[in-house]
């Protein structure tokens, strides 16, 4: 009998008509799109339809991820296949919260919506970017990364890979300097340097918001962002803080392998997460959710290992 954890995917990971074919395909995932457009026209448009760069902007991104992330999960729930536990990459979280019960979906859509206003208007008052450094240790990219006043590691993802938020004019140097030590760069699909000091005030501010919201005890463990440990308390304030917080994300699986969980499937856009898993502990079982093909190939996966 396995044990399955569901991850929801986060910012970056967004393409142009990502969930289109489970909204006509899903009855579950059809009521999830249709509640957030409700709340938010545009978002199915801007999900099936929109261009890139419309995509990459922070006010639409987050909308968007979050109903495609629990559309894939409620698509899963549809046909049978119950999660045990959940995490959430950055603005995955919400999509986690929703799913397990601590916030209802409406709440946490207007929430996530909440979130992303505040963290455009930073990003905009401050600018800043976001790079994956890949080939050095986390030490290593710790050490280059203090050489400059305003970048930090930020999202800790697994063995060999950190992500760093930086000043968008001092990037470029330190990307450089991680070249010289033999490390690569990739640039992330955001415009901001998210999970880092930039953030504080809309971390702020979204505090005051989310202590408006009704919070409930997750149905199941929800791993927490800034903690790598279930949510047990302080609700509002962790979701908050995980703004302005690095992204424990390589103790948030080992975390959850200690805790039995053998299942991992990613849920949302793409599979940069599965990938991240892997690289965890490449012995783990794991499968993505994004599309009618994907869902049918994951319930085939998880009912083998059920058997």
């Amino acid at each position: 009998m396995v044990k399955i954890a569901l991850m929801f995917a986060g910012q970056g990971a967004q393409y142009a008509g990502m969930g289109k074919e489970l909204y006509e395909s899903s009855f579950a995932a059809k009521k999830v799109f249709d509640v957030a457009e409700a709340i938010r026209p545009g978002t199915i448009k801007q999900c099936f339809f929109a261009d890139e760069e419309t995509l990459a902007t922070t006010i639409n991104t987050q909308p968007c991820l979050f109903a495609v992330d629990l559309a894939c999960a409620q698509a899963l729930r549809e046909r049978g296949v119950v999660a045990d536990g959940v995490a959430g990459f950055s603005l995955g979280e919400l999509a986690a919260a929703a799913y397990s019960g601590m916030l209802d979906m409406k709440d946490a859509f207007r929430a996530v919506c909440r979130r992303a206003e505040l963290m455009q208007k930073c990003a905009e008052e401050t600018p800043g970017a976001m790079c994956a450094v890949g080939k050095l240790s986390t030490e290593q990219v710790k050490k280059i990364a203090a050489e400059f006043e305003h970048v930090y590691p930020v999202n800790y993802n697994s063995p060999g890979q950190t992500v760093v938020s930086g000043d968008v004019f001092l990037l470029g140097e330190f990307e450089k300097r991680v070249k010289e030590q033999g490390g690569r760069t990739m640039r992330l699909k955001v415009k901001g340097g998210f999970h880092s000091p930039f953030m504080r005030r809309a971390a702020e501010e979204f505090l005051l918001f989310l202590k408006t919201l009704n919070f409930q005890k997750p149905k199941m463990p929800l791993y927490a962002n800034a903690t790598a440990q279930p949510y047990e308390h302080d609700f509002a304030e962790l979701l908050a803080k995980q703004i302005e917080s690095p992204v424990l994300w390589q103790s948030t699986i080992e975390t959850m392998i200690a805790a039995g969980f053998d299942a991992f499937v990613e849920v949302g856009a793409g599979k940069t997460l599965c990938g991240l898993v892997k690289k965890i502990d490449e012995g783990q079982l794991v499968t993505n959710v994004e599309n009618p093909r994907t869902l049918e190939e994951t319930i085939d996966i998880i009912m083998r290992g059920i058997k």
